[in-house]
């Protein structure tokens, strides 16, 4: 039956149509260091994969750590492998939605999550392992709240406000740890501040602990209290830069954290009727190059909405 099983999986496989991405794909920026420990991870996971080509964990696994070093069409090669053998695996379309995000095919990776939203329903939350764990090694996400999380930012992204409020407040509902209660209350503050949303938007915010037991997800509650502080349109630079000062790991201001707080700082700007202003942070979010962080991609995406 095995045997079977592998051969139909071959044959899917086959006729697979090799993904495309929707832009020409940068390559992450790795220290010597990270980069031969990415790849003694990766070098694992095939072993690992070709040990049980079958095995949805393996699977995942080969495909999370080949994107880790910006393979990110082959990871979505791999995961579309693997949704070939496992139809009914929710994780499946949650990783391959993630890098479809990533090379920003929004309609692919809205059209994944979905599919993953079906699969879980009425099913019981699974924690989800941390390919890059964070200083504690305590993983802060589940597949549920990854699934809703990423919908949400896919629909964001497409200027779809109205069914990213919704996802985000599906993701709210299985956050259980302020981690990711803080992560998704950020991009739905926003979301609905787009909306003009006002008093929701506060409410959202109302929710969160005053003390948040943050882990990794310091700098979206950076964010959230930037737009709740409102500083007035003379102060933006210097609250920004206090922000970075506080927030960024030795002030570098090419890091994740960068991108994530300029571009909150840019949106901000741009509620503020500030499109010049707005327009700069975001190419100082860009100039970071975190080109495969959601900061630098909503960055990228609304200043080219914004140029028009």
């Amino acid at each position: 039956m095995k045997q079977f099983i592998f051969f139909i999986g071959i044959l899917l496989a086959a006729f697979i149509t090799v993904a495309q991405p929707c832009v020409s794909i940068v390559a992450p920026q790795l220290s010597e260091n990270t980069r031969k420990d990415f790849e003694q991870k990766l070098s694992v996971a095939k072993t690992e994969y070709e040990k049980d080509t079958l095995n949805a964990d393996a699977i995942i696994w080969y495909g999370r750590r080949t994107a880790y070093l910006g393979g990110y069409m082959k990871a979505i090669d791999i995961f579309s492998r693997g949704i070939s053998i496992h139809p009914g695996d929710a994780r499946l379309y949650r990783h391959r939605g993630h890098r479809y995000i990533t090379v920003r095919c929004f309609d692919k990776a809205i059209a994944d999550f979905k599919k993953a939203a079906a699969l879980i329903k009425d099913k019981p939350d699974e924690v989800e392992p941390d390919g890059l764990p964070n200083a504690k090694n305590i993983p802060t996400s589940t597949l549920q709240s990854n699934i809703w999380y990423h919908l949400g930012l896919a629909y964001f992204l497409k200027g779809e406000y109205e069914k990213a409020e919704s996802a985000y407040f599906n993701g709210l509902a299985v956050s259980k740890n302020d981690d990711m209660y803080v992560a998704m209350a950020n991009w739905l503050h926003i979301t609905l501040l787009m909306q003009v949303k006002l008093e929701q938007a506060d409410s959202v915010f109302n929710t969160i602990s005053r003390t948040p037991q943050l882990i990794e997800n310091t700098d979206y509650n950076t964010v959230l209290y930037f737009y709740v502080h409102r500083p007035a349109v003379n102060e933006i630079d210097r609250y920004t830069n206090a922000v970075l000062m506080r927030t960024v790991k030795e002030q570098d201001t090419m890091s994740v954290s960068a991108a994530t707080i300029y571009f909150g700082a840019g949106y901000y700007a741009w509620l503020r009727g500030m499109p010049e202003k707005a327009n700069l942070f975001l190419e100082k979010a860009i100039a970071t190059n975190q080109w495969s962080s959601f900061g630098y991609i909503a960055a990228e995406t609304y200043l080219k909405k914004w140029k028009k």
